[in-house]
């Protein structure tokens, strides 16, 4: 029976830009020195997440969806994506400056891979002092402007730039160029697919000494050239209980800051639910079973589960849902 709440083995990526946060900050077994992402929860056929708890531990979150349906994602959920998880749950380790990139829309998407779009958002971890992000243009660029800023080799010039800091969180649109820098820890959560367009990448050579691929024609058709500062989201992390992130047509994403307990009621979302820890520990009870959470873990709700109670101090973690 689906009444407690799911845990998984995180997948590792050992990745050329990757560090050791996710094995110094987040405390994932088995990570390296260029572990550079750890998927919490993932469908993707390449990559099908198993439970590490209770009493499906050895299950694939994809059986799972296949023996309960609507129990575990919601009716609505089920309706849409069939058997497929929509979302896919990350924790990534920039150690070095990931390449300047972009992801098609669900229409390319569709038409060229068989996919899912990808939108996404950033939560910072951890981030070290003077770290940043690109996210977007630094101004309105037409197409042929940025093929010569490209063609030169001074795609730079036209990158916006964002110092940050930890707690900072972002909104990412399918179409919008953008790169984690180094030294940011951050907690990423995705529509559920592995497609990158990268479109420059330092010059960086991989382990085999070969300049990696990019894939600048399939780009072109997919690039969001608007200028557009609203990618930054404002949210209050200061008080007891929740502020919204995000809430797109794909996610919804909740910050919480608990102090001794707090109730969540889920009963009308029609949807499962996710908590992402980002500080400190706890552990989240529903139907009089417990499951411990602490920072770097990730906890799955199932759909037909109402409610549940959050227990920690100063714990702070993101709330998920579609």
């Amino acid at each position: 029976m689906l009444n407690y709440g799911l845990k998984f083995h995180p997948i590792l990526k050992q990745k050329l830009w990757g560090g050791d946060k996710l094995k110094t900050h987040l405390n994932k077994i088995g990570a390296g020195a260029k572990t550079g992402e750890s998927w919490e929860i993932s469908g993707l056929d390449t990559d099908v997440s198993v439970v590490s708890n209770g009493e499906y531990i050895g299950r694939t979150l994809n059986e799972l969806i296949t023996e309960f349906k609507e129990e575990i994602i919601g009716d609505k959920v089920f309706e849409d994506f069939g058997g497929k998880f929509p979302l896919l749950i990350k924790f990534i380790d920039a150690h070095q400056d990931l390449s300047i990139q972009l992801h098609p829309n669900d229409m390319l998407a569709e038409e060229r891979h068989n996919s899912f779009g990808k939108t996404e958002m950033w939560y910072v971890v951890d981030a070290d002092p003077d770290s940043q992000l690109i996210i977007g243009f630094n101004k309105k660029v037409n197409k042929q402007e940025y093929i010569n800023y490209l063609g030169k080799g001074e795609i730079e010039k036209l990158l916006n730039y964002e110092k940050v800091e930890s707690g900072d969180s972002y909104l990412i649109n399918a179409g919008m160029v953008h790169a984690i820098g180094k030294g940011v820890l951050i907690a990423e959560i995705q529509q559920t697919s592995d497609i990158t367009y990268r479109i420059y990448d330092w010059e960086r050579k991989d382990d085999n000494g070969e300049i990696r691929e990019l894939h600048t024609d399939l780009a072109l058709d997919a690039i969001d050239f608007e200028l557009n500062d609203s990618f930054k989201r404002d949210y209050n992390s200061n008080d007891l209980g929740s502020s919204e992130i995000v809430s797109c047509q794909y996610f919804t994403t909740i910050f919480l800051y608990v102090n001794d307990n707090l109730l969540r009621t889920h009963s009308s979302k029609d949807t499962f639910v996710v908590y992402m820890c980002v500080e400190e520990s706890g552990y989240i009870r529903c139907n009089n079973h417990e499951t411990n959470i602490t920072k770097g873990e990730t906890v799955l709700i199932p759909a037909i589960i109402d409610e549940v109670v959050i227990v920690g101090e100063r714990m702070k973690l993101l709330e998920i849902h579609v």
